[in-house]
């Protein structure tokens, strides 16, 4: 499978599964708009880029959280003016601090997981929207969690943003669907060895989880030419896997 050409951004590309998804699909010939708000990550996942003989990405620090609505705007405008369109978006970026009743849930923890995890990804998909429109096809997909997909206690503000998330990534489809260009699916990694599994179940053993480069296929498929046509779905790997 081959994405050359293609143009992808990908949010909290310094993470676990955003700099994983920036090194399979920069394998598979993409043009990678490496986003994410810490510097030192986004050189480190551009090095491992280089290194693999891949086409050299685009560095774009940016903070999803504390940026304004003109910064937003902003960012797409420079993708439209440096790549005329973009075929990909896909939004990794994620905040978790501890799983945390309600009762005892800070308001600014509350707010601040709201906007990295839902607002951002509401703001970056509607700026970029025409951008992506002006690609014949266009995927955009939203990474989920297992583990929240039903509402469960404790979870807080980062199950509540995965919930809405979902619904989000559900009506956006189906708003996109009748002019066939932009296909829009929820990625739900299930249990894998991530920084961000490490830090919400610290006691588990990791050993027994899968490496992160184990969804390197499926972010490939999700941007590839197989996947165009399929689009309003949630593709959970559990589920896969059975």
């Amino acid at each position: 499978m081959s994405l050359n050409k293609q143009v992808i951004l990908i949010t909290g590309a310094g993470g676990g599964l955003g700099s994983t998804a920036a090194l399979a699909l920069a394998k598979q010939g993409a043009h990678i708009i490496l986003l994410d708000k810490s510097i030192p990550k986004l050189e480190k996942i551009y090095d491992a880029i280089v290194a693999a003989g891949a086409v050299e990405p685009m560095l774009y620090p940016f903070d999803l959280a504390g940026a304004s609505e003109q910064q937003y705007q902003e960012l797409a405008e420079a993708i439209e003016q440096h790549y005329g369109s973009l075929q990909g978006l896909l939004h990794s970026a994620v905040e978790f601090a501890a799983y945390t009743p309600i009762a005892a849930h800070k308001t600014q923890d509350w707010g601040h997981t709201l906007n990295v995890n839902l607002n951002a990804a509401f703001l970056l998909t509607r700026v970029l929207l025409p951008v992506l429109q002006k690609s014949q096809h266009a995927s955009v997909v939203f990474t989920s969690d297992s583990s929240v997909r039903q509402p469960r206690a404790y979870s807080g503000a980062y199950g509540v943003s995965k919930i809405a998330l979902e619904g989000f990534a559900s009506i956006l489809a189906e708003e996109l669907e009748a002019a066939g260009k932009i296909r829009v699916n929820t990625l739900v990694p299930g249990a894998i060895d991530s920084p961000l599994r490490k830090k919400a179940y610290p006691a588990e053993d990791k050993t027994l989880l899968p490496a992160m480069h184990s969804l390197d296929g499926l972010y490939s498929y999700l941007f590839g030419d197989q996947s165009i046509g399929v689009t309003g779905q949630v593709i959970d790997i559990k589920q896969i896997n059975r």
